[in-house]
């Protein structure tokens, strides 16, 4: 997927508006799935402990809970264009920005772990981003990235399931510019900015019947049902029935998965 988004809209803004009574939900479907493998990698790197930590798109909060709890960070600083999901967050430890990383203004300082979690995937100027990210690290600091890589069955591209999760990419991309064909580059970018240690894993989390995950994605369609039939490949029935689908014993499928990518400023 190439180009720039047809609308020019933003996450949060024309999908997945913050006040909506379920988003809190949705965030933390994926937040019980993704966090505890976030929180390995970083304890894997050992990093946060005594340092200056940013968390970028810090949503309800769940990672920059557990860099203040687990991981011993001298300061949090929480960062969101909308923070309302954060009200809970308190202390001298903790500090929470309502803001939008792609304001050239933004100055936050310099930080010993800085990461981001579905965040770049949704802006169109992501690679300008990482640069950005990569300047605001300390000598030793770690860069870790995180976003959605979807690995679709290639023998399948009739199934509901297959058309709703092939529309709803192109939803997204047309709706607010996301774009995930890249994302596999990422440590390359790491490496352009001169970080060393670099690597990546990919993860695809089961997907079971009626799980976190399971509703995570069914919550996302649901919500998105108006783009989902704009783009012409599904229909009110398709969708119900791919959401069924992740209610049902038959699911048997590899959902998108999470790619990571670090690295250390020398």
């Amino acid at each position: 997927m190439t180009g720039s988004p047809a609308s020019g809209g933003h996450y949060g803004e024309d999908l997945f508006e913050p006040e909506h009574p379920q988003e809190a939900e949705r965030i933390d479907a994926a937040a019980l799935v993704y966090d505890p493998v976030t929180t390995g990698r970083l304890r894997a790197l050992g990093a946060g402990q005594g340092g200056r930590c940013l968390e970028v798109g810090a949503g309800t909060g769940t990672v920059v809970r557990w860099m203040l709890e687990d991981a011993g960070a001298a300061e949090v600083v929480a960062l969101d264009r909308d923070t309302g999901g954060l009200d809970s967050l308190t202390g001298p430890r903790v500090r929470v920005v309502t803001a939008d990383l792609r304001d050239e203004g933004l100055d936050l300082g310099s930080f010993d772990l800085i990461h981001a979690r579905f965040v770049l995937m949704h802006l169109p100027e992501r690679r300008r981003l990482v640069s950005r990210l990569a300047r605001w690290l300390n000598p030793g600091g770690w860069l870790v990235l995180g976003d959605a890589v979807d690995v679709p069955n290639s023998l399948d591209t009739s199934s509901a399931y297959r058309r709703t999760m092939d529309a709803m990419w192109q939803a997204l991309r047309s709706t607010i510019g996301t774009d995930t064909s890249d994302i596999p580059a990422y440590p390359h970018f790491l490496r352009e900015e001169g970080l060393q240690n670099v690597t990546g894993e990919l993860l695809c989390p089961p997907l079971v019947a009626g799980g976190p995950l399971a509703r995570f994605w069914s919550e996302t369609w649901n919500r998105m049902r108006p783009a989902l039939e704009e783009t012409g490949h599904v229909d009110s029935a398709v969708i119900d029935e791919a959401v069924a689908y992740l209610a049902s014993p038959r699911l048997a499928e590899l959902g998108p998965g999470m790619m990571t990518a670090w690295g250390q400023r020398p």
